[in-house]
């Protein structure tokens, strides 16, 4: 994506961005998704990851991995200053353990699909299928793969993929649902919280579109929990009843460009 030089010159301003950071909070600790998240408007996640890996081979800060009961292990960061980061660490550790349960996450990926199902309806598109991988005759046999929702409107259907995570959406995934899409052929369309702008650009080269919501959405009977995670980690979650008329906004002016 980037030439060598340009790699190290955006690796080398985000070294300088996190220095600063860790100096401004030098009595706090942190884990490496949540600083993935805090600088994301500047770089790339793994750019940011690359910078923090950088850090910590300079001893700059400190970290330490911890196990989560899910078996998935976090890295958690500190100025090497703090000298009493335990008791932070502790609580932070406590914090995710509750919104990295798996029972926790199924109910807010289904929350998020039950919102753009709503959202798209209310716009009148026609719901065709919902984890479907076969459409008007065309099946998808290269894998088990589906799409979450099949939309339809003005003669246009729509392969829809939603995914309520913190982290980006998995690459290789959103090559194989562009490749199911355009065998079925209908546009692929990937609603997420957030992906690179790369990314973005080369699903829509491919004739699809990305719905960016930017915040993580739980359900309204969580909204106390969301704003524990809101305030205690400072990320990006919300608890909304319904997705805003302007999201469904951004991909109907879309979809209205290509309506013949």
């Amino acid at each position: 994506m980037f030439g060598n030089y340009q790699r190290d010159d955006f690796t080398q301003k985000a070294i300088k961005d996190l220095k600063e950071f860790f100096i401004k909070h030098t009595d706090e600790v942190f884990y490496s998704r949540q600083i993935e998240i805090k600088f994301e408007d500047e770089y790339f996640h793994w750019i940011t990851n690359r910078a923090l890996n950088e850090l910590m081979q300079e001893k700059y800060i400190n970290a330490e991995k911890r196990k989560l009961k899910t078996g998935n292990e976090i890295l958690l960061l500190w100025n090497k200053n703090y000298r009493y980061y335990k008791r932070d660490a502790k609580k932070l550790i406590e914090l995710v353990q509750e919104f990295s349960n798996p029972n926790l996450g199924a109910a807010i990926g289904t929350h998020c699909e039950l919102l753009v199902l709503e959202g798209f309806a209310k716009f009148e598109f026609i719901l065709k299928g919902r984890n479907k991988n076969e459409h008007l005759g065309n099946s998808w046999e290269q894998s088990e793969h589906n799409m979450d929702f099949i939309f339809c409107k003005d003669n246009i259907c729509y392969g829809v993929e939603v995914k309520n995570k913190l982290g980006y959406m998995d690459k290789d995934e959103i090559d194989l649902k562009i490749k199911l899409c355009k065998h079925l052929k209908i546009k692929p369309v990937f609603v997420a919280r957030m992906l690179p702008k790369s990314w973005i650009n080369e699903i829509i080269e491919k004739g699809g579109f990305a719905l960016i919501l930017k915040y993580q959405l739980y359900p309204q009977y969580l909204i106390e929990f969301a704003e524990r995670v809101r305030k205690e980690l400072k990320l990006p979650v919300d608890s909304p009843k319904s997705l805003k008329d302007e999201t469904i906004h951004r991909f109907l002016k879309w979809h209205k460009k290509h309506v013949k």
